[in-house]
């Protein structure tokens, strides 16, 4: 009788405990947008909390700046260096569009009617099942007018003026909530912990300054992946593809953005990087790029941007992923596999992230499964403290 008591009572105790988890996820799903803010102002804090570090390093007759003077001066560098770019892409994209001339699209179209003729004839006589009347641009054209169509200009239309009040309030709520985490440090720590049992929170407050001490780290070095990216694609198109300083600055800065989606985004940067690069040479009103034939520019181009991701997947990524999240080569590759294939490239930009948090869970709440010993069998593969002790 007691042996069902006591099973009833652990019954009861799952399907309260589940019960709680359901409803805790669906108030979390209904105020999501609310989450999307918070996650995001987590994420801005993060980059500027060593800003912030090193500002209160600095003295002044022996005394420091107020911390709430101290972190305005660090979300307005952040948020800064962010519009700088923004702003001074702007300028470049449409010095861009202002040198190709709609009136030097036939001459495009007469430079590239030859090298195109000789893609069509090899297609045709290597896949005869294409029919001898194919031809790839009038073949690609007819997608994207399947793609692109009245309802879709017009329903986006219709969206627009919804979409900028959302991006209004979501900036707002993202700096006026980063403010706040960036000034007091362990504000996001005691929301957490407020949530948690007491008999849990130090093992909280310790995995919350592990996962941001990586994310910290990593988010720095992602930034300074998309601008070594960015600068060694400019240096190749600057210089050997002769492109000229906007075009190449340009291509260059969406190629470094695009390169953020591990995996599918170098091949959609090189692709639209490449495609850019040629449309830019041939609809210039001036001439532009080097003097040489069709099929050598488009390699010259390719080249570079292969060239690029070398450089990016045997010298960034090992640096970023490797130390500043202290995982393997191997566990990230897995997990970016499961997460692309799961969620897709939204999805695969926010594995490692996501990965981390749960990486840093498990060492700190369930190493007493062997599984999570020998997956992370030492605290230095979690953070640089040596300070810090188990409980």
């Amino acid at each position: 009788m007691e042996h069902n008591e006591r099973y009833v009572d652990k019954l009861a105790k799952y399907i309260l405990l589940t019960t709680g988890v359901a409803i805790v996820c669906g108030i979390c799903w209904y105020f999501r947008s609310v989450l999307v803010y918070i996650l995001a102002a987590v994420v801005v804090s993060l980059i500027a909390k060593p800003l912030m570090g090193l500002l209160q390093k600095i003295r002044i007759k022996g005394r420091k700046a107020p911390d709430w003077l101290l972190a305005v001066i660090s979300l307005i560098l952040v948020l800064g260096a962010v519009m700088a770019v923004i702003v001074g892409i702007i300028p470049i994209v449409g010095n861009i569009l202002k040198d190709i001339s709609l009136a030097n699209i036939e001459n495009a179209a007469r430079s590239i009617a030859v090298p195109l003729a000789d893609l069509n004839a090899f297609l045709r006589q290597s896949f005869p099942d294409l029919g001898e009347d194919f031809r790839l641009e009038v073949a690609i054209l007819q997608e994207v007018q399947k793609l692109v169509n009245v309802s879709m200009f017009s329903s986006v239309l219709g969206s627009a003026a919804s979409f900028l009040t959302s991006l209004g309030v979501g900036l707002f709520s993202v700096v006026f909530i980063g403010f706040f985490f960036i000034k007091d440090d362990g504000l996001f720590t005691n929301i957490i912990c407020a949530l948690v049992p007491d008999k849990h929170e130090k093992t909280t407050e310790k995995a919350i300054a592990d996962i941001g001490h990586l994310l910290s780290r990593y988010f720095i070095g992602v930034m300074i992946e998309i601008m070594g990216v960015a600068l060694i694609n400019f240096l190749g198109l600057w210089l050997i593809a002769r492109l000229g300083f906007n075009a190449a600055i340009g291509i260059a800065f969406l190629t470094g953005i695009l390169n953020i989606i591990p995996y599918v985004g170098p091949l959609l940067g090189g692709a639209l990087g490449t495609l850019l690069g040629l449309i830019i040479k041939y609809s210039s009103i001036v001439p532009i790029g080097l003097d040489v034939n069709f099929w050598l520019f488009t390699g010259i181009l390719i080249a570079i941007f292969c060239f690029t991701q070398l450089i990016d997947n045997f010298l960034y990524q090992p640096v970023i992923y490797s130390t500043s999240i202290k995982s393997k080569p191997l566990e990230i590759f897995i997990v970016l596999l499961i997460v692309g294939h799961i969620g897709g490239p939204v999805g695969m930009i926010v594995a490692i992230p996501c990965y981390t948090v749960v990486r840093v869970i498990a060492f700190r709440f369930f190493r007493h499964i062997k599984a999570i010993r020998r997956l992370i069998p030492s605290e230095k593969l979690i953070t640089d403290d040596k300070d810090d002790t188990d409980e």
